[in-house]
């Protein structure tokens, strides 16, 4: 019995490895073809094997963070903000585009902003019900119409599901109603990925008040 007990557990350990490794691996590969292919949208002179007597396998990605880079650089500055202005009025006419541009763009800003919350407070809520709890990521404090038609002080927080946590639901909730955790972001995401298997261990005592 023991022996048996053993080799489930270390079969269930090579697994917890194994898998999360082979499909790091896969998604991998496919986003290197998938740069890759984006090169043939490209005009000869441009393309790598044109200089090159050799097939250089992720060129692709180079190049695409070389173009993120530069247009980065190009929006830094006054000439380029006015060009992503008057790009953004011209989605602004169109609107399944601009509904898709402006929810990523904002979507994006929120996660990576410094000056904003994002995804960097991990809280713990009763959700679905009364009684049981969710893991939940602060995206900011609630503002506008939403906020003036409550009483309370809301925040707004993103309740990602399991095993998939980039799809999730918005909710808005009452900032006396949420308990915050001392877990990272990235600890938040292994609980929720593994559906509790991995839980980190308790850190100092949080801090009740959000700024």
């Amino acid at each position: 019995m023991r022996v048996r007990k053993s080799i489930k557990r270390y079969f269930i350990t090579g697994l917890l490895i194994v898998v999360p490794l082979y499909l790091s691996v896969y998604v991998f590969i496919l986003l290197v073809g998938f740069m890759d292919s984006l090169l043939d949208f490209l005009p000869p002179f441009l393309r790598p094997e044109t200089y090159l007597p050799f097939y250089v396998p992720g060129t692709g990605i180079i190049i695409t963070i070389i173009g993120i880079f530069v247009v980065g650089l190009l929006a830094a500055n006054l000439l380029g903000r006015k060009l992503v202005d008057i790009g953004e009025k011209i989605l602004a006419r169109i609107p399944f585009l601009w509904t898709v541009y402006k929810g990523t763009k904002q979507f994006m800003e929120t996660f990576f902003a410094r000056q904003r919350e994002g995804f960097r407070r991990v809280v713990l809520i009763e959700y679905p019900r009364k009684g049981l709890y969710s893991i939940g990521f602060v995206t900011g404090k609630t503002m506008g119409e939403i906020q003036t038609r409550t009483e309370q002080r809301m925040i707004n927080l993103f309740i990602p599901t399991t095993p998939n946590p980039t799809s999730g639901y918005y909710i808005v909730i009452p900032e006396k109603d949420i308990i915050p955790l001392t877990m990272t972001v990235e600890d938040a995401f292994k609980v929720i990925m593994t559906a509790g298997m991995v839980i980190p261990q308790e850190g100092s005592p949080p801090s009740e008040e959000l700024k």
